[in-house]
């Protein structure tokens, strides 16, 4: 077959000729040996061109093709039509042909290959976005926790702005330390938390096998060494002048707000376990609220119902509160979940306190604290008010440790009753003082 050196002009002035026979009228028939059709190019070898009935110009390598359907005949592959394959490229994909062929490789079969990978690769990445696969965790492991909330949002609004669309195998250990070192500047605590859950994360995404992650970004991060070491822990408790400015302050505020601060005083309770109820836990004609084991501190394998007597206090809040449709009571989704009390709320508090601080006469100044401060000021005023201590730990939920904890099955509803009862008659002396009482409301300050 001769040979001729292709150039760009000799392709575009081809033209179809076939030979008489009928099998090749068609257009894209089926090419022999002696075809006059191809034209072939002087290298490399077997690279030349044929044109259609049609007109239409396609690149072609005739070789013996290694793979399944090897064999000792001579066949033709296409390359590529022209114009939209170029003849330099036509002629570099030709060289890089034999170059395979001659290992014993298939082009056709890596190339079919290759394409099912970057298939695989895209549709890969479409699923394994920061944002996509940190939805598949808050359904199927966050989602039964008792925190759940807090760590949905935590990661929500620290990570989705800036990592959503990444794909979580690109995301790198500088990045996870740039996101914590700045948080920790301001919330340390709050950066421990989410470098804990961030782990958690990772090591689920791992452990799923299908997002193609194999090592944690998070892996070498030491909180200490990252954060600091963690704060001493705190001893912080309201004083006289402080709890009527709390709930004066709580009066203020809109609600649901201000009667979820006011049920944190009342019963001691953790902020969510208190947020979080719902109407199907509270039994009026019983006058007992019962958390569920799933929204108390503690592993699922741990962690226990908690019932709340519901003195006429607590059961006030609770009527104080709008009828919603949804099951939630504190809550601003008519029910449908509750409702997020955060670092606006607080400051909004804070704010409120001073207020009512500096109207006291004399004037108190406001002294910081966290929301948990409020349940270590209840328990610390049942022991002032000599409430035993099995009580006291009953009222807060707490384990008791030990074979005690383990063997002693007592529900301790009287007493629980009983030292809630207690401590809001304390609290009435406090909130609403008499005349005879003033002079001590100061003195204790």
């Amino acid at each position: 077959m001769a040979r001729t050196k292709l150039t760009d002009a000799k392709l575009k002035a081809l033209k179809p000729e076939f030979p008489k026979s009928k099998r090749y009228k068609k257009a894209g028939a089926k090419l022999g040996p002696k075809d006059r059709c191809a034209h072939m190019d002087i290298a490399p070898s077997g690279f030349g061109v044929r044109v259609t009935a049609g007109g239409r110009k396609t690149f072609v390598l005739r070789a013996r093709y290694p793979g399944p359907e090897a064999s000792a005949h001579y066949s033709w592959r296409a390359l590529g039509e022209y114009p939209a394959l170029s003849l330099e490229r036509a002629r570099a994909g030709a060289g890089e042909w034999l170059v395979l062929i001659k290992q014993g490789k298939d082009p056709a079969v890596l190339e079919r290959d290759a394409r099912a990978l970057e298939l695989k690769k895209q549709a890969l990445a479409r699923d394994n976005t920061f944002e996509a696969v940190a939805i598949a965790w808050f359904a199927a492991k966050v989602s039964t926790e008792r925190r759940a909330h807090e760590v949905e949002i935590g990661i929500r609004n620290n990570f989705f702005g800036e990592w959503a669309g990444w794909p979580i195998t690109e995301i790198g250990e500088d990045d996870v330390f740039a996101v914590i070192k700045k948080k920790s500047a301001t919330a340390p605590s709050h950066a421990r938390n989410l470098l804990g859950n961030l782990k958690r994360f990772f090591q689920w995404a791992i452990d799923q096998r299908a997002y193609g992650i194999t090592a944690s970004p998070c892996e070498k991060l030491n909180a200490t060494k990252t954060i600091g070491k963690k704060k001493q822990k705190r001893r912080r408790v309201l004083d006289d002048a402080e709890i009527l400015a709390f709930w004066r302050a709580s009066k203020r505020m809109a609600c649901p707000f201000g009667p979820a601060y006011q049920l944190l005083l009342y019963s001691g309770l953790r902020l969510n376990e208190a947020v979080d109820a719902r109407k199907s836990e509270l039994d009026r004609s019983k006058g007992l609220w019962t958390i569920p084991a799933e929204r108390m501190k503690g592993t699922d394998e741990d962690a226990l119902a908690h019932v709340v007597p519901m003195t006429p206090e607590i059961t006030g809040i609770f009527d104080s509160l709008p009828e919603q449709e949804g099951d939630y009571v504190f809550t601003k989704s008519y029910g449908r979940k509750p409702v997020w009390i955060g670092t606006a709320e607080k400051k909004r508090l804070d704010a409120l306190m001073t207020e009512e601080l500096q109207a006291l006469d004399p004037p108190v100044a406001f002294k910081p604290f966290v929301n948990h401060d409020i349940r270590r000021t209840v328990r610390t005023r049942m022991s002032r008010l000599k409430v035993s201590e099995e009580a006291r730990e009953a009222v807060l939920a707490h384990r008791r440790p030990g074979i005690k904890g383990t063997y002693d099955a007592h529900d301790y509803l009287d007493e629980k009753r009983e030292a809630l009862e207690m401590w809001a008659a304390h609290l009435r002396t406090i909130i609403d003082p008499q005349p005879n009482n003033v002079v001590e409301l100061h003195a204790r300050a």
